[in-house]
């Protein structure tokens, strides 16, 4: 019997970035993969958003898929682009990048950290008790104390747990293809009454990349190179000679989100929780996004670290995030229309998108630097627009050396950011779990869509990069913030009092400091 702390289902984007999080926190995880090597079959995503490069830079791997890609202002709504180039962000733009290569980058990473892929299998049922899960791969019993499904949107997973899928049926569908013509098309993009379509050359090898609305709703199995060449002819009046497919995909409209992303020790993440319509490139971003935010929280659990409760919170800030991405994606669908009046509404829209304060608010929504968790705070603290949010990349000076804030999340620990007089803060209860930083930072605050914001004195930032705490040296809040997420204290004795150099969790960890910043080799 294969034993794992934990299993998981799919080694797509989602699957992968989750067993890296996961094993960064020294967890016992392995994935299940029905595919028998990394290869990918057509296109899929096509890059990275904003939002996305930023948590890969915050593990110290966004360098990889940067020398691979090609940053471009991508963020866009309903086919009109979005200028992020002035964001107040280390990385205020996308990166063109297929997700091809987007996996194969992260399993590299995932290989690195030593993390087992059992490949040319599949999840097919399960059973789980108080202490953990009984998985069935195949007719072979595996045991894990959580399964994770990142198994896609038909998840098998999602289905044997009973948990709804509620949402929106297919009203329109498209195909998206790589293959061969015989004869020259007309390049480029086409609007009709029966959708988008186009046709265009593929980036650095041959052949034409294919993209065209079907007359009715396709059937869910996957397309032939027959209702191809019947979807180009209904368009273009001929199918150009398409032949030699290199992958013929089906996507469509549907929306649907599941009702809950837990039950007891299954959880759910990425597609497997949420499909959409691929208008906004959203769906790999909010799939590696899940699996950052879930990741440090399951570990914790499963190290006993916090209670089970905790995993509760990925559903409270996760689930609104792919609400609204499901809105946005269903508001671009009704705007692909060629009729006259979508064409005036599309019009109207781009026009207001061409000022400031529009283009920000969108900019930042699409590119995924907007994003608010609700903290279900209450007091003064909660007031802080930084509460919350995405921490930003501050070139900081710590031990008088240059420290960028991301280089302190590269091995997923949380940080208690001491902006202020230094020794005001003691964290010896939590010294095993939390890093604390003394530091300096002179420039300005300034937030995506939000604008400037008061500098705090300090701030508690989870693994995610996400802030769980703004105050200063009277640490109002600080010991509830430390307990609700990263567990209760190890000792009594040292709260809420200044420290000396000598006391543990301040600057005992400076070597820790030093090694970040270059004092050691």
């Amino acid at each position: 019997m294969i034993e794992h702390a934990v299993i998981i289902a799919g080694g797509g984007p989602t699957g992968l970035m989750l067993a890296g999080e996961l094993k960064l926190a020294q967890v016992d995880v392995a994935i299940v993969e029905r595919r028998t090597n990394q290869d990918l079959a057509g296109s899929r995503a096509r890059g990275l958003h904003s939002r996305t490069i930023e948590v890969l830079d915050q593990r110290g791997v966004a360098d990889r898929f940067l020398a691979e890609g090609r940053v471009a202002q991508i963020a866009g709504f309903a086919g009109v682009p979005l200028d992020i180039s002035d964001f107040p962000t280390r990385h205020n733009y996308g990166l063109a990048l297929l997700q091809k290569h987007i996996e194969r980058i992260l399993a590299d990473w995932v290989a690195e950290v030593d993390v087992p892929i059992y490949r040319g299998r599949e999840v097919t049922g399960f059973a789980q008790d108080d202490t953990g899960v009984d998985v069935e791969v195949e007719g072979r019993c595996s045991r894990a104390q959580y399964l994770v499904a990142c198994d896609g949107g038909r998840s098998t997973v999602r289905k044997r747990a009973g948990i709804a899928f509620p949402g929106t049926d297919p009203t329109v569908s498209n195909l998206i293809a790589e293959v061969e013509l015989a004869s020259e098309p007309p390049w480029g993009v086409r609007r009709d009454a029966i959708g988008i379509h186009s046709l265009s050359r593929l980036d650095g090898k041959e052949g034409v990349g294919v993209l065209v609305t079907e007359q009715n709703v396709g059937r869910s199995e996957e397309p032939t190179l027959r209702e191809l060449s019947e979807a180009l002819i209904a368009v273009y009046g001929t199918d150009f000679g398409v032949h030699s497919p290199r992958s013929i995909s089906r996507f469509t409209d549907m929306a649907r989100q599941a009702s809950a992303y837990r039950d007891a020790r299954v959880l759910l993440a990425g597609d497997a929780a949420h499909v959409h319509p691929p208008d906004g490139g959203h769906g790999l971003q909010i799939g590696v996004q899940d699996a950052v935010n879930l990741g440090w929280k399951l570990a914790q659990v499963v190290k006993g670290t916090s209670p089970d409760s905790l995993l509760d919170t990925y559903f409270a800030e996760r689930h609104p995030v792919a609400v609204r991405v499901l809105r946005s994606t269903l508001a671009s669908v009704a705007l692909r229309h060629s009729d006259d009046r979508t064409e005036a509404l599309r019009g109207t829209l781009s026009e207001l998108l061409t000022m400031d304060e529009p283009r920000r608010r969108l900019g930042a929504m699409m590119s995924g630097l907007d994003v608010r968790y609700d903290l279900g705070l209450t007091d003064i603290g909660a007031r802080h627009p930084l509460l919350g949010r995405r921490m930003p990349d501050l070139d900081l000076v710590a031990a008088m050396r240059p420290l960028r804030m991301f280089n302190l999340l590269h091995d997923a620990r949380p940080v208690l950011l001491n902006l202020g007089a230094p020794g005001g803060f003691d964290i010896t209860a939590w010294a095993d779990r939390v890093q604390l930083v003394e530091a300096t930072y002179a420039g300005s605050w300034e937030l995506p869509a939000v604008g400037r914001i008061d500098a705090p004195e300090a701030v508690l930032v989870r693994p995610d990069g996400y802030v769980a705490w703004v105050g200063d040296s009277s640490q109002h809040g600080l010991v509830d913030a430390l307990t609700t997420w990263f567990g209760p204290p190890t000792s009594l004795s040292s709260l809420g009092g200044r420290r000396t150099p000598d006391q543990r969790g301040g600057w005992s960890s400076l070597r820790n400091l030093q090694a970040v910043i270059g004092f050691e080799k």
